[in-house]
């Protein structure tokens, strides 16, 4: 009798885990994935801008970073799609487009750099507030531990654009 109590115990338990094992189409949870991934596309792509068009090096070494890091918690973040069936956006929002079209009307010029950075500024300030708006409130724990380990990055980029000036990391 104690092997069958114990048998079902452990059954609800693996139960309970696959259930919070990822983020269930639409739910909080898997909003936050989706809008994590646009907003690291839309970094991506900020980042290989001005690699391309920055008139400064520290703000062509920001964009690298930012480039390389957001490369790699996106790879999280879809991996943490596909196992929860959650689908994403192939392109960043509407705004976040925008937003690089009107930094990019500036290329080459001191404006650019300046643009970019309060660009990035306003972004990443965003993107804390949406990564701590998932730690506070997340029901996923996968997708909770995913904000917990971006924020840090999501923070230190932040501080490298902060005010619209570039800080080199």
């Amino acid at each position: 009798m104690l092997t069958i109590a114990v048998f079902t115990a452990s059954l609800a338990c693996s139960s309970v885990a696959a259930v919070t094992a990822a983020p269930a189409p639409n739910t909080a949870d898997a909003r936050f994935v989706q809008m994590a991934h646009q907003s690291n596309l839309a970094e991506i792509a900020a980042g290989q801008d001005a690699q391309k068009n920055a008139t400064t090096a520290c703000v062509k070494q920001a964009g690298a970073t930012l480039v390389s890091d957001h490369t790699k918690l996106d790879a999280e973040l879809s991996a943490l799609a596909k196992k929860g069936d959650v689908s994403l956006p192939g392109s960043p929002t509407r705004e976040q487009q925008m937003t690089l079209a009107d930094v990019r009307s500036k290329a080459g010029s001191a404006d650019y750099d300046k643009a970019w950075l309060m660009a990035q500024d306003a972004g990443h300030t965003k993107t804390l507030a949406l990564i701590d708006q998932q730690i506070n409130h997340g029901k996923d724990t996968e997708t909770t531990t995913a904000a917990k380990k971006a924020r840090p990055v999501v923070a230190m980029h932040l501080e490298m654009v902060r005010g619209g000036t570039c800080h080199s990391m």
